[in-house]
């Protein structure tokens, strides 16, 4: 059990780590080259897709829940060389979801709050979105879950 905990851990880690390079290499640099209304129009159709429970789940909560579960069932002395590192890429994921909540929901929201894009002066809501803001702290957030991920690798690696 502790084996497939650990691989589903390190799986999920990693897929999330994903989700948040796609967005620093593709999609926000791809939105900075639109116009003000296609960009509020896809960026808060594409925040509203991803709340679902594949990406929730399967990833964002999902990582830590198996991450903590694997550090949990990796107490025993047998497994002891996988935890630093289960709970060092813990730790990391940890801080990827508190930044999320501190910039990310509340620009995400901020911009979906602002309204229909026909309807709206797109401008001044992507302007109050602070976009600079959100692809900075994106960029952290990379960093952080790519180096959870490799944590979760090497407690893959240290347990076996």
């Amino acid at each position: 059990m502790r084996d497939v905990v650990l691989v589903l851990a390190t799986v999920s880690t990693g897929l999330s780590a994903g989700v948040f390079l796609l967005y620093a290499h593709t999609v926000m640099p791809g939105l900075r080259r639109t116009d003000d209304r296609t960009f509020v129009g896809a960026f808060q159709a594409m925040d509203r897709a991803i709340i679902n429970l594949v990406f929730l789940l399967g990833s964002f909560i999902g990582a830590p829940v198996l991450l903590a579960v694997a550090a949990l069932l990796s107490l025993s002395e047998q497994w002891r060389a996988a935890l630093g590192w289960l709970l060092a890429a813990l730790v990391l994921h940890l801080v990827v979801v508190a930044i999320t909540a501190a910039v990310h929901l509340p620009l995400n929201d901020r911009l979906k709050a602002a309204g229909d894009p026909a309807t709206i002066d797109v401008a001044l809501a992507r302007a109050e979105f602070a976009e600079e803001r959100w692809v900075r702290a994106n960029h952290l957030r990379v960093v952080l879950d790519v180096a959870a991920f490799v944590a979760a690798c090497l407690g893959l690696l240290a347990g076996r």
